[in-house]
Formats: structure tokens, C-alpha cells, sequence
């Protein structure tokens, strides 16, 4: 199962290039000039669309220019007066909102990649999220009836640090080597909470290995040390003659971790998505340049000045 989803990760790269070419190369097939037949409406509101007649000045720069606006106005159909009469601001926002909506709204056809990337994206970031509970719940249940099951019956949850240890401690040892006493810190070094009343010593004694008086600073101070980091009674655990199921436990950590990093690189595709969409809706519209005056015709078109070599001037 981690091989397949490695894979499956490897190929997302080339999965979004793919998506990504698609989307240029049906913006392309779209830009191909189809030579239609030009149309001539009447009214006010009426849409113009340039032909060779009308934008063929004898300078041959110009001619270049006009010609380049003719085939960008051709991107869009003649007939199709909706998109004459309304200005489509609102594309880019919508595509942020739904990718593929803001180019359904300019009729362009890779909208539809959008749309399908991110459906996909989605049901693959629900998937890997319940994967990660699923093996969450395994391995907290492995912890509770294999390594805690001999300290009690209350044997509640606790935060990811607890079950982080759990992979690299044998054991936790004792909180109170001498319960309804005094406290009296686990010593054994091997022990996590033996650990970390080293530590405590270490941190605040002059000594580690000779004790100070019990209502000293420094012994009070390292009580306390220990009382905020040690495992308490309730959160005991051992895997002694359990090391198979300790392997176990971590390989489960293992699944769920990968699967909630599966599940945030999704979150991260999505967004990418969102914003892949956005700029190309936003890029869309910024090319539709769109003019109108009071009782005139509109005209809609993309000017621009090719750099020609100085003869052909």
C-alpha cells in the first residue's frame, strides 16, 4: 500500500504538467482562426468585426498588427452577442471560488480540466485523511491493549508527543517508587521517566550522582522538573516480550503519518488549482478588451506592434 501511494505521489507532478499542457493546447485549438463569413447586425449595441478590407493599411507593420487583432477577435464566434454585452469581471473571482468557472462563463473549453482536477483532488485529500484516522485509531488501539495493558483499567488518551515515545522507549517505569508516600522518582536511567529524572539532576544539582538535602532548592527545583515531564500512572506502558507488536505499532505510525502528509500535498494541489485558474480566467479577460461608446458600434479587439526589421518598415 506505501508503494502504491509513493508512486502515486511521484506521478502528481507529471499528472498536474499533464493537466497543464491540456489546458494550453485547447487554449491553442481554440485561437485557430476559422475564416468566418463576416456579419454585418444593425442597431446601436451592434458587434464589429474587423476584415481584411477594413484593416489593410499599406504600411506593412500595420498590416501585421491588424492582422494579429482579426485573429485574436476570431477566438470568439461572431454570433455570440452574450459575451459582447456583458463585461465578464467576475470570471477570475469565480474561477478562484470553483476553478473552471470563470472559463465556462468565456466558453472556453478547458474549463472542464479544472473542473476535473479538482474533483479528483478532493476525493483524493477525503481519502487520505480517512486512511490517517483509520491507522491513528490502530496504533492508539495496539498502545492500549498490548503496551498499558497491565497498568489498570483507566488507560485514557493522550497527545501525539505520549505516542511518539511509545516508538523509541521500552518502557516508561514507575512515577512514584513508593506509592501513598513521598514522592520518589524513578532512577532506573533506561526507563523514560528514569530519564528524565537524570535530566532533572543533571539540570539542577551540583552533583548528579550525590542528592542534596530533600528541602533544598536544588532538590525541590529538580522535583518539580520531573513532575511536569514524567509519565504518570494512568499513562504507564511497557512492550518487555512484546517487541513484534512494538514493530507493529510502528509501522502503523508510519501509514497514518504518511497518509496525513498524502492528505496536506493534496490541500496543496488544490489551492494551486484555485489559483492556476484564477490567473488564466484573469489573463482571459484582461485579452477581451472591451470598448463602448453612446450610439456607436463596439469594437473588441487585442492591438499590438510587431518588431520588424528596419527594410520592411
Amino acid at each position: 500500500m506505501r508503494s502504491v501511494q509513493r508512486q502515486v505521489m511521484t506521478c502528481a507532478p507529471r499528472v498536474a504538467a499533464l493537466v497543464l499542457w491540456l489546458a494550453l493546447r485547447a487554449s491553442e485549438a481554440s485561437a485557430q482562426p476559422v475564416h468566418p463569413t463576416p456579419t454585418v447586425a444593425s442597431g446601436p449595441r451592434a458587434a464589429w468585426m474587423p476584415t481584411e478590407a477594413d484593416v489593410a493599411p499599406s504600411d506593412v507593420s500595420h498590416r501585421a498588427e491588424a492582422r494579429l487583432a482579426l485573429a485574436l477577435r476570431r477566438d470568439r464566434p461572431a454570433s455570440d452577442a452574450s459575451l459582447d454585452a456583458v463585461s465578464p469581471w467576475y470570471a477570475p473571482p469565480l474561477s478562484a471560488l470553483v476553478p473552471g468557472m470563470g472559463q465556462g462563463l468565456l466558453r472556453q473549453q478547458r474549463g472542464i480540466v479544472y473542473l476535473v482536477a479538482e474533483g479528483y483532488l478532493i476525493l483524493r485529500a477525503l481519502g487520505s485523511q480517512r486512511d490517517a484516522r483509520r491507522e491513528r485509531d490502530a496504533y492508539r488501539e495496539i498502545a492500549r491493549t498490548v503496551a498499558r495493558e497491565s497498568f489498570g483499567e483507566d488507560r485514557p488518551d493522550a497527545a501525539w508527543e505520549y505516542y511518539e515515545r511509545l516508538q523509541y522507549v521500552l518502557e516508561s517505569g514507575a512515577f512514584n517508587r513508593t506509592p501513598g508516600a513521598a514522592l520518589s522518582p524513578e532512577t532506573d536511567p533506561a526507563t523514560f521517566n528514569g530519564s528524565i529524572w537524570r535530566l532533572a539532576r543533571e539540570t539542577f544539582w551540583r552533583d548528579p550522582d550525590v542528592a542534596p538535602d530533600p528541602g533544598s532548592s536544588e532538590y525541590q527545583s529538580a522535583l518539580a522538573f520531573y513532575e511536569r515531564r514524567a509519565v504518570g500512572e494512568s499513562f504507564r506502558w511497557s512492550w518487555r516480550d512484546a517487541q513484534l507488536e512494538q514493530d507493529l505499532y510502528r509501522q502503523t505510525i508510519d501509514r497514518s503519518n504518511d497518509a496525513s502528509r498524502q492528505a496536506r500535498q493534496m490541500v496543496g494541489l488544490l489551492l494551486a488549482n484555485h489559483a492556476l485558474s484564477l490567473v488564466d480566467a484573469y489573463v482571459s479577460v484582461r485579452l477581451r478588451v472591451f470598448g463602448e461608446t453612446d450610439g456607436a458600434s463596439r469594437r473588441v479587439g487585442v492591438a499590438g506592434q510587431l518588431p520588424l526589421p528596419g527594410p520592411f518598415r
